[in-house]
């Protein structure tokens, strides 16, 4: 399945892309929860009752008549790692790491598949960091990695926004105040399950920035890979079903060029992975209605 959360009408719930359809499951299968962290904690049995109402064929909606918003709205986690391809590690020149990096997003910086990035006024160094992510499907701890398989619910696309000199300042370190930006999370467009991906590991990853290929790389490039990662993370602390780990971005950001053009109000980045689909947000000023006090 290819799970999404939409609003259409002015309701928002979860559904399924098939072909140039939305498959509305509050309609296909009432006695679902309509949340997506809802849905995923009530497990395999709300699968196959979803994976039947698809087949079914009701409650199809067009797609050009729905909003795609992030799959989780508010993922009750968002752990990242970093320097988890070579040559990224390279570009950025520190050595490649022993054990992954992790570091983790504020929830709250997550946004749509198709909706703006804000540019802080704060910085002039905003980069882009396309990775393939992954959301745990249910309540684990100390999962060897043979077994990581049966905890991953799906995979999904996220751009590992990046505020620079907010994160790389040794001051202001570590990496959260420079990751974790209101809309510095886009992620989407929806969640592939994991068995219709058996193999995340042999994946087309591609960046472009107003249509020009900026990162172009293979999943196969992973240091530590998705099964591994569950291993380490769940070794310390609970995943829970929800939660958005997102493995590391490969070579090609703005922070390893020679020749520095920051990102500004008006690029377009666009995200695709082979299978999963792409993400495409365009980068504004930050609106001054932000400001909440």
């Amino acid at each position: 399945m290819r799970l999404v959360t939409f609003t259409h009408k002015g309701h928002t719930r979860i559904g399924a892309l098939v072909d140039e359809f939305v498959v509305d499951l509050s309609v296909a299968a009432p006695e679902l929860p309509a949340e997506m962290v809802a849905f995923l904690e009530a497990g395999i049995e709300a699968m196959v009752i979803a994976k039947d109402a698809i087949a079914a064929g009701t409650g199809r909606i067009p797609f050009t008549d729905v909003r795609l918003k992030s799959p989780i709205l508010r993922p009750p986690k968002i752990i990242n790692i970093g320097l988890n391809y070579a040559k990224h590690a390279a570009e950025a020149g520190i050595e490649i790491p022993e054990v992954p990096l992790v570091f983790n997003k504020q929830s709250l910086c997550v946004t749509g598949p198709y909706d703006p990035v804000y540019k802080p006024p704060e910085s002039e160094q905003l980069d882009y960091e396309g990775e393939l992510a992954f959301v745990i499907g249910k309540r684990c701890r100390r999962v060897p990695k043979n077994q990581a398989q049966k905890v991953i619910a799906g995979y999904t696309i996220m751009n590992d926004v990046s505020v620079r000199d907010w994160q790389l300042v040794p001051k202001i370190m570590p990496h959260t105040m420079g990751k974790s930006w209101d809309t510095h999370g886009p992620l989407g467009p929806c969640i592939v399950t994991a068995d219709e991906l058996p193999n995340p590991h042999h994946l087309d990853i591609k960046t472009w920035v107003n249509g020009e290929l900026r990162q172009d790389s293979n999943t196969n490039d992973l240091l530590f890979n998705c099964f591994w990662i569950v291993e380490h993370l769940s070794t310390a602390f609970t995943l829970e079903a929800g939660d958005v780990i997102s493995t590391g971005t490969p070579s090609g950001v703005i922070a390893g060029m020679k020749d520095k053009v920051w990102l500004k109000s008006g690029d377009v980045m666009k995200v695709e992975i082979e299978k999963i689909g792409y993400i495409e947000n365009r980068i504004i000023d930050e609106p001054k209605d932000t400001v909440l006090y």
